[in-house]
């Protein structure tokens, strides 16, 4: 399933290009993009783990880029 949520407090295109990828990684998320433009993460994950797998995405985003946060739209 796909999950969208807006992120917000990207400075730049390098940071969000950074985010993703160690989004990417997280165990679980089959695909991740960020979109700096239009301030939209969408991953793709399996329904019955979404709830874990946006802690996961929490704990990422609070260890690379601290102070973006997201909402799921």
């Amino acid at each position: 399933m796909k999950v969208k949520f807006r992120i917000k407090g990207l400075d730049c295109a390098n940071c969000a290009a950074e985010l993703e990828r160690a989004i990417q990684k997280v165990e679980g998320i089959s695909e991740a993009s960020i979109s700096f433009i239009t301030e939209k993460l969408i991953i793709e994950c399996k329904e019955q783990e979404k709830e874990e797998i946006i802690d996961k995405i929490r704990k990422v985003i609070k260890k690379v880029e601290s102070d973006v946060k997201i909402e799921e739209l």
